[in-house]
């Protein structure tokens, strides 16, 4: 069983490319800490301040751990800075066996 991380962010409209293109430099070394499967952002229609990030970890423990690194503590304080709203996050449990492809 693995945790899938959904991280609902509201960020100023002078600020969210900014996070877009923050986001691009930091996927590769979120995807590379260990038990990271895979890592997404999502954009929502109509609302182009708005994004949603997807992260896929192989167990909670290998969640907490990210968000006890260094990585995560240089980028979430920049990310809290561009924020216009509270974010809303949420863990789920999943089960790639249940026929969940990673492959998107």
């Amino acid at each position: 069983m693995g945790i899938l991380r959904i991280v609902r962010m509201e960020f100023t409209l002078a600020s969210v490319e900014v996070f877009d293109e923050m986001f691009t430099d930091v996927k590769p070394l979120i995807e590379a800490m260990s038990g990271c499967q895979k890592v997404e952002l999502l954009k929502t229609p109509g609302h182009p301040q708005i994004r949603t990030t997807f992260s896929w970890w192989a167990s909670e423990n290998d969640l907490n751990t990210y968000r006890k690194s260094d990585l995560f503590g240089r980028i979430w304080p920049k990310t809290k800075a561009k924020f216009s709203g509270q974010p809303i996050a949420w863990s789920v449990d999943w089960n790639l066996a249940d026929g969940m492809s990673l492959g998107m």
